[in-house]
Parts: structure tokens; C-alpha cells; sequence
């Protein structure tokens, strides 16, 4: 019988080691990224692409989202415009229906001494013949 060395026994009571994860601390991880050697991984190469289309996305989604703000305010202005207009249009159009009234324009001419009279009789025609 050969004796065995004790390295060389293995037991079932005894795993085989394990890699173990490696922990990186916050400190580590932020020494890593300052330093560039972050930049320079192969995930993050890898990546690089998809990282720049998200970032192009997410620019012209904050740049849609203040169009859209600015499109919205100037919807609001507009139509509180359009509803002062609207009341000034109906202001006026009662002002001139009262100021055209037959005795409205009566009363105005003789406030303002126009020697105008009113017709008693309905308005004749004159016909002329041609020779």
C-alpha cells in the first residue's frame, strides 16, 4: 500500500473552492470611473452605441415635451384672444344695431342741426323721357 499524502485525499465534506465575486465598493467604483478605466471595458464598448441612442432619445424627448409646453401656452393665449375678439365683435355689432335704428338717426340729426327731414310720403320715381 502506497501512503497517500493528505493533499491528495479528497473528502465530500470539503467543497471544492468557489471563485469568489469580487465586491466592489463605492469607492472603488467611483476611483474606477474618474480614472477612465470604466470607459475602456469591453461592456462598456460593447454598449456604446446603445448608450448614445438612449441619450439622443432622452434629448429629443425633453426637447418634445418643452415644444409641447410652449404649443399649449400659445393654444391658451389664442383662445382667450379669440374670446375677447369674439365679446368686442358682439359689443360692436349691438352698438352699430342701436346707432342704426330710424329713431336713433332721427334723434341724431336733430341733436347736430342737419336741416334733414324725415319723408312723410313714400319715396316716387322720376321718369324722363329721352327725345
Amino acid at each position: 500500500m502506497t501512503a497517500e499524502k493528505p493533499e491528495d485525499i479528497i473528502t465530500e465534506s470539503q467543497p471544492e473552492p468557489k471563485e469568489e465575486k469580487k465586491k466592489v465598493s463605492t469607492g472603488a467604483l467611483l476611483r474606477d470611473i474618474m480614472s477612465g478605466s470604466t470607459v475602456t471595458e469591453k461592456i462598456i464598448l460593447k454598449n456604446l452605441g446603445y448608450i448614445i441612442m438612449l441619450t439622443i432619445l432622452g434629448a429629443l424627448y425633453i426637447a418634445n415635451r418643452f415644444h409641447a409646453e410652449k404649443v399649449t401656452r400659445e393654444t391658451s393665449k389664442m383662445q382667450k384672444e379669440v374670446k375677447d375678439l369674439r365679446s368686442e365683435s358682439l359689443s360692436t355689432s349691438a352698438d352699430l344695431m342701436y346707432a342704426s335704428k330710424q329713431s336713433e338717426v332721427f334723434r341724431l340729426v336733430r341733436e347736430r342741426d342737419l336741416n334733414l327731414e324725415e319723408l312723410r310720403e313714400p319715396p316716387f320715381e322720376l321718369i324722363v323721357s329721352k327725345k
